[in-house]
């Protein structure tokens, strides 16, 4: 872990570091528009208020570090709903999360990150979008995870933040 902490900075494409092993990302060559549309439009529609309530948003540059899992992770969208950032780098208390899915990314984000996602105390939704005009979400309940999956229409709340995201703001401009 030490050397890849060492080498992330100055690497010419991100990693993640995943329980020992360091996986490039293959999105850094070029995510495809709608990928970038869709996080941007859930990053645009938190962005201010949480700055006005003194949170802190990141998109795709931030890393989030799971102790527990031993790994460094770059979410697409991460609000940070308190504390004090932990290292310079990296975010380590996240409230909701947001994946926008890939065909590279699909079924990393689904099983992998999931897994160590909803283990995140911390965490109380997951959420993972689709340039397929869907989302999937995974809400934190008193005792453990429950799914939703919108088509085409929706609506999906985001905790922390009491903020509500409509899907056509998450689409808006995608094809």
């Amino acid at each position: 872990m030490e050397e890849y902490l060492r080498t992330e900075r100055e690497s010419p494409y991100k990693r993640e570091y995943v329980g020992g092993f360091v996986y490039p990302l293959h999105a850094q060559a070029g995510a495809s528009g709608e990928h970038v549309q869709i996080s941007g439009n859930i990053f645009g529609h938190l962005y201010f208020d949480a700055i006005n309530k003194g949170y802190r948003l990141y998109q795709s540059d931030m890393q989030l570090f799971v102790p527990g899992a031993s790994s460094y992770f770059y979410p697409d969208v991460m609000p940070v709903c308190g504390g004090e950032q932990p290292g310079r780098y990296f975010e380590s208390s996240p409230c909701p999360l947001v994946e926008v899915l890939s065909g590279s990314t699909a079924h990393n984000d689904r099983r992998h990150k999931h897994a160590v996602y909803t283990a995140i105390p911390t965490l109380q939704k997951y959420l993972m979008g689709s340039d397929e005009r869907y989302a999937v979400e995974y809400q934190r309940n008193t005792e453990d995870w429950i799914m939703r999956e919108h088509r085409d229409a929706g609506q999906v709340t985001v905790p922390c933040l009491e903020q509500t995201l409509m899907l056509d703001e998450i689409y808006r401009g995608v094809r």
